[in-house]
């Protein structure tokens, strides 16, 4: 299929990968404005925008989809689907409309459970001990789409917000490179979202990783799992903040033991 891809961070560079593997004409590549970096503030590529330049792919980057230039862009691109991970931005619907096979996205949860900009971290917050990865067609709404394909895999126990965005990203690049050839074939049927089933999560900010020891500690453990690598969680002890990298729920019979044998 010729392809136009549309992706950012480091989630969406297995999707990318696995579409070139498959033979794919990956046409364009489109990918948010390079962004500020490190101490020296000079703007740096995004992973997407780093892959596609490797594979020698052009690469545009409009500071949104609103505007004429970026719609003539597509228009010319001539693509069959327009392939979204991560983006980052709004579809607008006379993009969405633009494909023969529309835009098609990736989205790391099982839908319509976990709508939104971070599903990985609130999966293992809320303590869910399966998600997955879902290829969905984009409609206007908030990842309302109808669902083409879907994959689950298990959230360990010890399972980080970085470990299980690792483990779906590659999911999300496998599933997406077996959705594709079978879509082309007619051989799959979209299945309605049910709205009475979905939820929706918002995004992680800053401020979300100062936890209170007033929370029950099994879902403080989850807290710190979730939100570790970023934003972390943290605390003030002695007028500083202290990072906390782990942590373990411990019964309370546990704990009056321990402390009975070390008195």
């Amino acid at each position: 299929m010729r392809l136009v891809f549309c992706g950012t961070p480091d989630f969406a560079v297995p999707s990318l990968e696995k579409l070139i593997e498959a033979g794919h004409d990956v046409c364009l590549v489109l990918s948010r404005p390079d962004k500020p970096k490190g101490r020296s503030g000079l703007p740096a590529p995004s992973p997407v925008k780093e892959c596609a330049l490797k594979a020698g792919i052009e690469v545009f980057q409009p500071k949104n989809l609103k505007g004429e230039d970026a719609y003539e862009k597509l228009s010319e691109a001539g693509a069959d689907a327009i392939i979204v991970a991560a983006y980052g931005a709004i579809i607008p619907k006379r993009i969405l409309d633009l494909p023969k096979y529309g835009c098609i996205n990736v989205h790391a949860s099982l839908l319509p459970a976990y709508r939104g900009a971070a599903p990985i971290q609130w999966a293992i917050i809320d303590g869910l001990e399966v998600t997955g990865t879902t290829i969905m067609q984009m409609g206007e709404g908030l990842d309302d789409g109808d669902i083409l394909t879907q994959k689950s895999i298990p959230i360990a126990p010890d399972e980080t917000g970085g470990s299980l965005f690792e483990k779906l990203a590659v999911l999300g690049g496998e599933l997406l490179a077996l959705t594709l050839p079978k879509l082309e074939r007619g051989e799959i049927t979209p299945v309605l979202q049910d709205p009475k089933q979905a939820t929706k999560v918002g995004m992680i900010k800053k401020e979300l990783g100062r936890i209170s020891f007033f929370r029950p500690a099994a879902e403080i453990e989850r807290y710190v799992r979730g939100l570790y690598p970023w934003p972390g969680v943290y605390t003030e002890f002695h007028g500083k903040m202290m990072k906390i990298l782990r942590a373990e729920a411990v019964p309370e019979e546990k704990v009056l033991n321990r402390m009975a044998n070390s008195a």
